[in-house]
């Protein structure tokens, strides 16, 4: 007999976590989500084995900095043209061709970096590094096709999503700092390998993947330009635009959110580099993959405990407190006096980070039509790239002349900055979030 304590646990856990249980019971949705997770893996190893590697080789924390910020510059404009593309043309159309260039690109710059080549070439091979599908978009994207009109559970789905992206963090930032400090080509050679399993096991999942705006025009007898330009003016009058078709999906509201998570990524960029050169001081560089796991971890239990609660907390007032933790945290990076320190800090407000990409997510639903919905996403991913390789090349020229705390002041300036753009924004998103849902209208 099942102790009462136990089978009340039992209970509770069902009742937090079953939603997702559900949603990954849903034909085929298992396996594209967690496809999509495994090709991701770019993200969190990319930027750190570039750090580690250049360090390593050449010992010039300003070049590893300028590489991360090229990388991310290139990723902000080629994110935005890639949803742009999987909208218009479909997502297997657009994925594969992009696959390829990034394992070339991939291939080539360790080879570059372990014969210590001239930095030029490191910087001509490096944008290249930026031919990355966009998996997380594409995967909420199907999400959002698969459960139109049903905001609860498309909600659960947005959370789950972040779920599994914590996870990829969890994993990938030892596996970067742990697989760098080896070997450069081992590292990158793990993260190629994790793109084509990932790859195959999403992209050749065709049934959950939503319609191309071109099929949604050829089905519907139009060409492309007529249909978006129909699907632009019903959107319009859905935020009472007085009808009138935009033809652009550039408004107030998600302008104001591109600007807080460009702030959002200036300032979380720049405390990953310096936590590097301060772990570096202190001989403990072997222990920053654990740091950031933990950050990661702790945004993990935040994701799986927010993500399953239907909240009746107004979505923008969730947006502004998660946000105003994570940036006050890192924000005090500035006066810890030994890596444990920032790794409690970190787990202590992990939780809000999840949560904070979450609510920009939820966000999107409100701001972009269903058919727009991947480049609207790229779009967010895109500034806070931007915002990212800004806060790696200043905290990286400051940690060369000042050391780690050089870089932990940049930290604290670009932290408040961050948040006094976002609430410059405040009115834009407070009415963004009060407008229905774009995604549960038919079109």
């Amino acid at each position: 007999m099942v102790h009462p304590t136990i089978a009340g646990l039992n209970a509770a856990v069902r009742r937090l976590f079953g939603g997702y249980a559900e949603l990954l019971r849903m034909p085929h949705a298992a396996r594209f989500s967690i496809g999509s997770v495994i090709a991701c893996m770019p993200f969190p190893m990319v930027g750190m084995t570039i750090t580690i590697a250049v360090q390593h080789y050449y010992g010039n924390y300003t070049l590893a900095g300028s590489l991360t910020a090229v990388q991310a510059i290139a990723l902000a404009v080629t994110g935005p043209v890639l949803g742009k593309l999987v909208d218009k043309f479909g997502q297997h159309q657009v994925s594969i061709p992009t696959i390829l260039v990034w394992i070339v690109a991939a291939m080539s710059l360790v080879s570059c970096i372990t014969a210590r080549v001239p930095a030029w070439i490191l910087y001509c091979i490096v944008p290249f590094m930026a031919a990355i599908p966009p998996w997380g978009a594409m995967s909420r994207s199907r999400w959002t096709h698969m459960l139109k009109g049903d905001r609860v559970r498309t909600d659960r789905a947005l959370g789950l999503s972040g779920v599994f992206d914590e996870c990829m963090w969890v994993i990938g930032n030892p596996l970067a700092s742990g697989l760098a400090v080896i070997s450069g080509i081992l590292a990158f050679s793990f993260t190629g390998l994790c793109v084509v399993i990932g790859a195959l096991m999403f992209l050749t999942e065709l049934t959950t993947e939503p319609p191309s705006q071109t099929t949604l025009a050829r089905q519907a007898g139009m060409t492309r330009a007529e249909y978006r330009a129909r699907e632009d003016q019903r959107a319009a009058m859905l935020h009472n635009d007085t009808g009138k078709a935009r033809s652009s999906i550039w408004g107030p509201g998600l302008i104001a959110v591109c600007v807080t998570w460009f702030g959002l990524g200036s300032f979380q960029s720049a405390a990953s580099i310096s936590i590097i050169a301060f772990a570096t001081e202190q001989q403990m560089k072997q222990y920053t993959g654990l740091v950031f796991a933990c950050f990661s971890l702790s945004s993990l239990m935040g994701a799986l405990v927010y993500g399953a609660k239907n909240w009746v907390i107004p979505l923008w007032k969730r947006f502004y407190f998660c946000l105003a933790v994570v940036d006050l945290g890192i924000g005090s990076f500035l006066f810890a006096r030994h890596l444990w320190v920032i790794m409690i800090i970190y787990l202590i407000i992990g939780v809000c980070q999840a949560p904070t990409w979450i609510n920009g997510n939820q966000l999107m639903l409100h701001l972009v039509p269903p058919t727009r919905f991947t480049e609207g996403m790229a779009w967010m991913g895109a500034m806070n790239a931007v915002g990212g390789s800004a806060g790696s090349a200043i905290a990286g020229v400051f940690i060369d002349r000042h050391g780690s705390q050089g870089g932990f002041l940049v930290v604290s300036v670009l932290a408040i900055l961050s948040l006094v753009l976002a609430f410059i924004g405040f009115r834009q998103i407070k009415e963004g979030t009060e407008t229905p849902t774009l995604t549960a209208i038919e079109v």
